[in-house]
């Protein structure tokens, strides 16, 4: 059992959470993730380490309530326990000294993005910042790439911060301005990181993208997360999650993200209906 020892809320249905889980905490790195299952006998859910404080033991995870697992998850408080965490899984970012590095996140993505900003940063890199939201509510994590990033740019979809657009109408702006970029890392939602990878082509600028397949075991024995990388096959859980943007075939990947749409959905009706009164606003 993993003992959850802060809970806040980042935003509508946002939540960050710490937990003890000490073995981990030692080994992870950027772009890792874990395995969760909130209780015995559930679904088992992939979620990306934010943080992790090795002296204390504690890892952070942040996720959105989307379906039935993380709203059981979001019921859970500081003080209880969650069954099972295993990690950290994943291939670690390549972090390097590379020059000019372009972090682009999107809503919850922003979560993932972070750890990789922050790494990318104490490499040595001059690191730009791309945070984008549906609104002011949904840009999180700001105050955490700032304190790496020698540059932030906000976009909200409605204009309620920072400059109105989408992060791809900062980036192009930030291609337009002549500066030589020599990486740029995507996380977020699957269409935000499909532009950004053809926004950058063109320019020929190496752009790498963490992705979000259907996973189940996240040791590569299921293969429910193969994504088509430049031909061939590869098993996000083990292989990545992250891959040359200009080589993940998006259209594949977004038709595999919507088999379970409809199970999904009729699930997450049952749990809201019978966990009602102990959701309250967090689903």
């Amino acid at each position: 059992m993993y003992e959850i020892t802060k809970k806040n809320t980042l935003a509508e249905g946002i939540l960050r959470i710490s937990l003890v889980a000490p073995h981990i905490a030692r080994k992870r790195k950027a772009g890792q993730f874990v395995v969760v299952i909130p209780r015995e006998g559930g679904e088992r859910i992939p979620l990306t380490i934010v943080t992790s404080d090795p002296a204390a033991g504690t890892i952070d995870l942040v996720f959105q309530v989307v379906g039935t697992t993380t709203a059981e998850l979001a019921t859970l408080e500081a003080g209880e326990s969650i069954a099972h965490v295993t990690g950290p899984l994943g291939a670690p970012t390549d972090i390097h000294k590379a020059g000019n590095v372009v972090v682009v996140g999107g809503g919850v993505g922003l979560a993932a993005a972070f750890p990789i900003a922050a790494a990318m940063k104490e490499a040595g890199n001059y690191l730009t910042s791309i945070l984008g939201g549906r609104s002011r509510h949904f840009v999180i994590l700001e105050e955490d790439f700032r304190r790496f990033s020698d540059r932030v740019l906000v976009t909200t979809d409605d204009g309620s911060y920072g400059q109105k657009g989408f992060v791809t109408d900062a980036l192009k702006a930030l291609i337009s301005e002549g500066i030589k970029i020599a990486e740029v890392v995507a996380v977020g939602p699957l269409p935000m990181m499909r532009a950004v990878a053809e926004m950058t082509r063109p320019a020929g600028i190496k752009t790498i993208v963490s992705l979000n397949p259907i996973m189940v075991d996240g040791t590569g024995m299921c293969g429910g997360c193969r994504v088509s990388v430049g031909g061939k096959t590869f098993f996000a859980c083990v292989d990545g999650p992250e891959f040359d943007a200009h080589q993940v075939d998006f259209r594949e990947l977004s038709a595999r993200l919507a088999t379970y749409k409809e199970m999904e959905s009729e699930s997450y009706e049952r749990f809201k209906a019978a966990h009602k009164c102990k959701l309250g606003g967090a689903a």
